[in-house]
Order: structure tokens, then sequence, then C-alpha cells
């Protein structure tokens, strides 16, 4: 409960310090998006998991694909179609973060841009590692510490360690749910019906 309610009323400030732009922000390490964020996040979370599973199957996801989730996690996370379905999966289980932290680890490794990833560096940081954020993920305080550091030089590669630590998290836990859960066996029975026919 404490930390709860730390969480709604961000860090206490101290005298004479400026008031910072929101609660999120007080590491102080990159300017605030944080409105913008919640706005585009709560865009996106609009839609239903009957829609998702509609527009995934819109996708002409075969029976095959459907099936190799199955046999490989990192199959399914590395295809677009699987990622969303365990996104919504994960959703209805209230632990979208770690997914959503995945993913934001991946496009981070994409870019070259210096000032490109020390802009998405900070705003990983602040949305999946501070321990103020709504979407925190659970690590271990070491390699919590390291991200923390690393913050000073941003790399592309920064948050790895961090990263696998999710996905096994992810591998052991929510995703044997996932196989046994009703979205899963709903989209494998339509997959196989239509192949069948």
């Amino acid at each position: 409960m404490w930390k709860r309610h730390q969480r709604r009323e961000g860090l206490p400030q101290a005298p004479g310090q400026p008031k910072p732009t929101c609660f999120l922000c007080w590491c102080g390490c990159c300017k605030c998006l944080w409105k913008e964020d919640r706005r585009i996040s709560s865009e996106r979370q609009t839609c239903t998991k009957m829609k998702s599973i509609e527009a995934t199957e819109d996708q002409h996801l075969t029976l095959d694909e459907v099936i190799a989730w199955s046999r490989s996690f990192e199959m399914m996370l590395r295809s677009p179609k699987g990622s969303d379905v365990f996104m919504e999966f994960l959703r209805s289980e209230y632990s979208e973060e770690n997914l959503m932290f995945w993913l934001a680890c991946e496009e981070l490794k994409k870019d070259t841009n210096p000032s490109v990833i020390a802009e998405k560096a900070c705003i990983i940081y602040r949305d999946y590692i501070s321990i103020v954020s709504l979407k925190e993920v659970s690590l271990d305080s070491r390699v919590r510490e390291g991200i923390r550091q690393s913050l000073a030089e941003p790399s592309s590669e920064m948050y790895e360690e961090a990263q696998l630590q999710i996905y096994d998290l992810m591998r052991r836990d929510p995703f044997p749910r996932f196989l046994n859960s009703a979205v899963y066996r709903d989209l494998l029975n339509s997959k196989s019906t239509m192949h069948r026919h």
C-alpha cells in the first residue's frame, strides 16, 4: 500500500528545489514526455481482446504459425502476430509491462544515432526501471543499479541483461498459461476449422 501511495504522489521535494515537470521525472535524465506517452498508451489500449484477435486473423495468420508458437517462445515473440496475441493475454493478467519493456529494448537495439539512443534509453528507464513507474518490471538490484549507472553514457545494448531476465520470466511463467488460455485455444480452433475447409 505504501509503495502504491508513493507512486501516486511521487517523491518528496526538498525545500528550495525547483518543482519537477512530473513525478516520473525525478531522475532528471530527460525531458518529460509523460503526458504524451500516457495519451498514446491510452489510445492503444482502447481496443478489446476480440478486436485484437480479429485484427490478427485479418493478417492471414496460418494454422502452422499458431502451432509453431506452442513449440517455441522465441518464435512467438519474434512474430508480430504472435506478440500481439500474447500482449492481449498479458493485459488480461495485468503484466503487459514485461512484453512492452522487451519490445522497447528491441527497438533501442536498432538505433545508431547517439542522441536518439540517449532519449530512448531514458524513456525506457523512466517507464520500466524507475521505482516510481507504474509499469516497473521486476529486476534484481544488481541489474537495476547497473542500468542506473549506464544512463551517464547510454548505449543501445545497455538493457541487454535486464531484457534477458524479463524474457526468462515470461518464458517460464505466463507463456505456459498463455498456451492453456482461451485466447490461444480459440485462435488455434478457429484456424483448425478454416484449415479443414
